[in-house]
């Protein structure tokens, strides 16, 4: 049942390999039509892969649809750095300070990771609807770009609506780019990464217990 349960877990974790790939830049290798050409010189067309697109998400797509993707590559990689961050923080022994309810629980008396939100010593049904809830309006209301209707950005993913701006508009076009290569390529880093936790947090629970760069081994 083990090796059996080990195999699954893997081979899941490839699934999700392969799928964040396919977001990484657009186009599959060796594709000739025009639709797929339009997208070459795209942000994410980089090294080592280039022009990568092995489930065909952007065949006969239009520039719409690649902006769609692009937008929805771009959150993920923004949660999944948040998430990194998280496990990597709260594993070092930082958390906040006081009580996590109303009976006088610390944040520390928590488990980290996965086993934070769900078993025997996850936080209290009411605080996971907390952060859902949370998490839905910064969803609905909040973090809104041209790619889910709200006033259109410079490109997908931008957030500022008009409001934040952090010094964006004083850089040039190439470093608007660079900078956003760099978002773009921590977030895919980040999205493996957390992956990468969240297999070996479980890989725990049968025994096969590894020792990490950075946060040792996953309690």
């Amino acid at each position: 049942i083990e090796t059996k349960l080990i195999q699954t877990m893997f081979k899941l974790a490839a699934l999700a390999l392969i799928g964040s790939a396919a977001a990484f830049a657009p186009a599959q290798q060796g594709a000739s039509s025009t639709a797929l050409k339009a997208f070459e010189s795209e942000l994410g067309a980089q090294p080592p892969l280039g022009f990568f697109d092995p489930l065909g998400l952007l065949e006969d797509a239009d520039q719409e649809r690649f902006d769609r993707l692009r937008y929805v590559e771009v959150k993920h990689g923004r949660i999944c750095m948040l998430a990194f961050l998280g496990q990597i923080t709260t594993r070092a022994g930082i958390h906040l300070d006081g009580a996590i309810n109303n009976a006088g629980d610390s944040f520390d008396s928590f488990p980290n990771g996965l086993a934070a939100i769900q078993g025997p010593s996850a936080i209290p049904q009411e605080g996971l609807l907390q952060i859902v809830a949370f998490v839905g309006a910064l969803e609905l209301f909040v973090m809104k770009d041209s790619a889910n209707g709200a006033e259109p950005g410079e490109f997908p993913g931008d957030f500022r609506n008009g409001a934040l701006d952090f010094g964006w508009d004083t850089f040039d076009e190439e470093t608007k780019r660079a900078k956003r290569a760099i978002e773009l390529n921590n977030g895919r880093a980040a999205m493996m990464g957390i992956l990468g936790l969240m297999v070996h947090e479980k890989l725990n629970e049968i025994d096969m217990v590894a020792d990490l760069p950075i946060i040792g081994a996953l309690q």
